[in-house]
C-alpha cells in the first residue's frame, strides 16, 4: 500500500520556532546585560562586568529561538533537513520515533531519527560547518553515539505529534 501525501507536504514541509512568551527570558537577559554593562561603565566596578558577560552569553546562546520566521526543520522529496546539520536522505533513515522525556515537572517531546548508514553517506548536504559567529549558539539537534539524530520539538510552532506524523508519512512515501 502506497501512502498518499496531502498538497501541503508534496512541495515541502517546514517548521520554525514558535512565537510564544516562553522566549521572554531571552529579552530580559539582553536588557539585564545592557544594564550591567552600563553599570560597569558608570561605576568602574568590574564585578558588574561578570554579571553582564553571563547575561550576554545566555542571550547570545539563545538568539536562534528568536528567529521565528526561518525554517528550522523540515522535509521535501530529498529528505529531512535540519538547520545547522544538513539534509538527510530518505533511504538513510532506519526509523523516525517520537519520544517523551520526563524532565522535572514537564514532559519534553524529542524526534529521534535513526540512521541506517554512516553520516557521511546519509547526508545529501552537510551544513554542520557554521560561520564563526554562530558556533556558540543553540543548535536544534544533537547526535548520540548510536547514530540517532535527536531534535527537541518543544520550541517549534507545530505540535510534536503533527511534526512526527508528517515526517513519518513523507518517509514512508519517498523511501519506496
Amino acid at each position: 500500500m502506497i501512502a498518499t501525501l496531502d498538497e501541503r507536504s508534496v512541495g515541502g514541509y517546514s517548521v520554525a520556532y514558535g512565537r510564544e512568551d516562553i522566549y521572554f527570558p531571552v529579552y530580559i537577559t539582553a536588557a539585564l546585560a545592557a544594564i550591567f554593562f552600563t553599570t560597569t561603565w558608570i561605576t568602574g566596578a568590574l564585578y558588574w562586568l561578570a554579571l553582564a558577560a553571563a547575561a550576554a552569553g545566555f542571550t547570545y546562546y539563545n538568539i536562534p529561538l528568536l528567529e521565528t520566521g526561518r525554517p528550522t526543520i523540515g522535509a521535501n522529496q530529498y529528505g529531512i533537513f535540519i538547520q545547522a546539520f544538513g539534509l538527510i536522505r530518505w533511504r538513510a533513515i532506519e526509523r523516525i520515533d517520537l519520544v517523551q522525556i520526563a524532565e522535572r515537572a514537564m514532559t519534553v517531546h524529542e524526534l529521534q531519527i535513526a540512521l541506517s548508514m554512516p553520516l557521511s553517506g546519509a547526508l545529501v548536504a552537510d551544513w554542520r560547518k557554521q560561520p564563526a559567529y554562530r558556533r556558540l549558539m543553540r543548535l536544534p539537534w544533537r547526535m548520540d553515539h548510536r547514530a540517532v539524530v535527536c531534535v527537541n520539538l518543544e520550541p517549534f510552532d507545530r505540535s510534536p505529534d503533527d511534526i512526527h506524523r508528517t515526517f513519518l508519512r513523507m518517509w514512508r512515501y519517498y523511501r519506496s
